[in-house]
């Protein structure tokens, strides 16, 4: 059971992942990417996974150090939990750099390989990400002061 609620979790994921990478300017993307219920799915099965480490889990970030970390991960449910949240947040982080590229203009053929890379590789994504995101704030126009 925790090895299929592990591949559902990114499987749940995926659709978003599609709307933002093959339809960018389709106004159904839109609306998804605007919307942070997309990740209820995944929170659901990370509650799933969750339930049953949950003293182990509490141990780990209540007095956090990487063997009593090691010792979560090193359990299914655990493991599997930590997999939940990393899909979750990614989701959230690639919806925002979604709404973010099309805010500023981006071409698709540069946010499309980005949001892959957010997929695979979040913390990468984003210090790409924000640099051109500041190169392109710094360009736009200024609204007039009063």
């Amino acid at each position: 059971m925790t090895g299929f609620l592990f591949e559902l979790t990114f499987f749940l994921a995926a659709p978003v992942w599609l709307l933002m990478i093959f339809a960018p300017g389709h106004r159904l993307t839109e609306r998804v990417a605007a919307s942070p219920l997309t990740v209820l799915a995944v929170l659901a099965v990370y509650l799933v996974l969750v339930a049953p480490v949950l003293p182990e889990l509490w141990t780990a970030v209540s007095s956090p150090d990487i063997d009593t970390f090691r010792e979560l991960t090193a359990l299914a449910n655990g493991a599997g939990a930590v997999w939940a949240q990393i899909i979750a947040w990614d989701l959230l982080l690639g919806q925002w750099i979604y709404r973010e590229s099309r805010r500023l203009a981006l071409s698709p053929f540069l946010t499309g390989p980005l949001l892959v890379l957010t997929i695979l590789l979040s913390p990468f994504a984003l210090l790409l990400f924000l640099p051109l995101r500041a190169a392109r704030n710094s360009r736009a126009p200024q609204p007039a002061r009063r």
